[in-house]
């Protein structure tokens, strides 16, 4: 291949955002972990950048001895300090860590990180047989991660389990029973009458299982009082909706967009909420965002024109985990005016070649993006230049 031709795949590669750095951060069989799953990512006030997964002990199942780890990054992302343990359930599952920062605490001005997570004592499919739990939990750091608190367990508040089975006038068709975080970054509001409310994205499966994972609707839980006290939303009235993730819109509102779990239409599900993420309306699919019944990542990167100006980042296939692909929307996800292929494989043999995500704004013209990459070989990070 000559120069020319080189030079000019390069353009193409550059213009489609393709010839970042695809930096690993985790890399599966090492470090004490057969497999890292389910990255999340957040930025800190000093822009130090937080990484966390899921770190597999003995395998790539979604249950087992798995826990929470984190890297830190000091120069955004070109380097990775060593990795470190956050939680540690001893052989059961700790994971979907959920991070955000806390900026409006007057108690810590420098700002106080919260790291939300899942516990749970089966595998998903019997937990939503009603053989087991899943309960909800956090940490908080107050030095960067360096440090962090005994965990908070708030399973009593966002989640409503298995009732006693004696208990003969309870309903039991509205068990809560399956529950997971968003995997990704939790939110916190900046605006409106809501401002300072963090918010975490979430499912949850109702009663026995459903042909089509009907069984399963997205949800969400907040905190007014800074990890005080917590308050469910309703849930998205419509089933399959599962492994949601949220950005803060105009006018005191709350844009979730979820997976269909149920896989009969290949795109994203978006519910609208105009009280800061307690009820729902304007419930569809956009068509504009397929999607192979994978996670997804939404996030909010500051106004422009009176309008919250969104990115979200999805393996952006129908028929495989492929095509990461990052969009822009000018108009709080109404549309997406600008797309950015990440990373791609035209190898056929290549199965769940990039799949879970999530996002992160770096400066008014940089996201970072922490995406699971070549079968869930590694966890990398790459920085795109959305803008240009």
């Amino acid at each position: 291949m000559n120069k020319f031709i080189l030079f000019s795949l390069f353009l193409f590669l550059e213009s489609n955002g393709m010839a970042q750095n695809k930096n690993p951060v985790f890399i599966s069989g090492t470090e004490g972990h057969k497999s890292f799953r389910i990255p999340a990512i957040i930025m800190l006030p000093n822009k130090d950048l937080l990484a966390f997964c899921e770190g597999r002990v003995n395998g790539s199942g979604d249950f087992g001895d798995i826990n929470i780890v984190m890297k830190t990054s000091h120069d955004k992302g070109a380097t990775w300090g060593p990795i470190n343990t956050i939680v540690d359930a001893d052989s059961l599952q700790a994971g979907n860590p959920a991070p955000v920062v806390d900026l409006t605490d007057p108690a810590y001005p420098k700002g106080r990180i919260f790291l939300f997570y899942n516990t749970g004592n089966n595998h998903e499919s019997e937990v939503r047989k009603g053989n087991g739990l899943r309960e909800v939990w956090y940490k908080t750091s107050i030095d960067g991660g360096v440090t962090w608190t005994v965990p908070v367990n708030i399973t009593s508040q966002v989640h409503r389990p298995n009732q006693p089975k004696m208990n003969a006038a309870y309903n039991f068709s509205e068990d809560w029973r399956s529950y997971a975080n968003t995997p990704g970054h939790a939110l916190q509001f900046a605006n409106g009458n809501y401002q300072g409310r963090i918010y975490i994205a979430a499912n949850h499966s109702t009663g026995a299982p459903k042909k089509g994972a009907e069984d399963y609707f997205a949800h969400g839980f907040y905190t007014d009082d800074h990890g005080k006290t917590f308050q469910l939303s309703e849930s998205v009235n419509l089933p399959s909706s599962n492994e949601s993730t949220a950005a803060e819109i105009s006018n005191n509102g709350l844009l979730l967009n979820a997976r269909n779990q149920k896989g009969d239409i290949r795109a994203r599900l978006v519910a609208k909420s105009l009280d800061g993420g307690q009820s729902w309306n304007n419930i569809s699919f956009d068509k504009n965002l397929p999607d192979p019944v994978c996670e997804g990542t939404i996030l909010n990167l500051g106004i422009k024109k009176g309008k919250h100006v969104l990115a979200f980042c999805n393996a952006a296939d129908t028929l495989k985990r492929n095509n990461l692909t990052l969009r822009i929307s000018y108009d709080e996800g109404t549309t997406w005016e600008k797309q950015i292929l990440i990373d791609n494989s035209t190898d056929p043999k290549k199965k769940d070649f990039t799949a879970y995500s999530d996002i992160v704004k770096l400066s008014k013209n940089q996201i970072g993006v922490f995406y699971e990459r070549d079968g869930y070989a590694q966890i990398v990070f790459t920085v795109i230049n959305w803008k240009k």
